[in-house]
C-alpha cells in the first residue's frame, strides 16, 4: 500500500481546505452581488421566474456573503454548508444545467463542484482550525 505520512498526520485538516476555499468563493460571489446592487440581482432572479425577487435577492446575497464568511472561519459550519448546498442546487437547476457541462458555455461544472464541496462539509464538519472546533474544545473543558 502506498501511503503518505503527511496524509496520516494532517488528515483532520482536509475539511478545512475545502471549507476555506468554498467559503472564499461564496463570499466573493455574495460580495459581487451586493456591490452590483440588490436590484440587479432581483432583476436576474425575476428573469428566472422567482416570486418576490427582491426578497430572494437579499436572501441570496446574505446566504453567499455571510455563509461564505462563516465557512472561512469555520463558524456554524454545517448549517452554513446546508444553506449553501441549497443555494448551489437551485443555481444548478435554474441557471446552469441547461447550458451543458462546461463552464465556458455557462454550464454546471463549477457549481457542481461547489455543491459537492458543501455536501462534503455537511458530512465532515469544519475540520481543524475552526471556530466550531475552538468552541467545542472550550465547552468540553468546562
Amino acid at each position: 500500500m502506498i501511503t503518505c505520512v503527511c496524509a496520516e498526520k494532517w488528515t483532520h485538516c482536509g475539511p478545512m481546505v475545502i471549507r476555506v476555499v468554498a467559503g472564499l468563493i461564496f463570499a466573493m460571489h455574495g460580495y459581487q452581488k451586493l456591490m452590483g446592487g440588490v436590484d440587479a440581482t432581483a432583476g436576474f432572479l425575476s428573469t428566472l421566474g422567482f416570486p418576490i425577487p427582491v426578497l430572494f435577492a437579499v436572501l441570496l446575497i446574505a446566504a453567499e456573503l455571510v455563509g461564505g464568511l462563516f465557512l472561512i472561519v469555520g463558524a456554524f459550519t454545517q448549517w452554513s454548508a446546508k444553506i449553501l448546498t441549497f443555494v448551489s442546487l437551485v443555481a444548478l437547476l435554474t441557471v446552469h444545467i441547461k447550458n451543458g457541462f462546461f463552464m465556458a458555455t455557462g454550464g454546471y461544472e463549477f457549481i457542481l463542484l461547489l455543491l459537492a464541496a458543501c455536501i462534503s462539509i455537511v458530512i465532515s464538519g469544519a475540520g481543524c482550525w475552526s471556530a466550531d472546533a475552538w468552541w467545542k474544545n472550550k465547552n468540553s473543558q468546562v
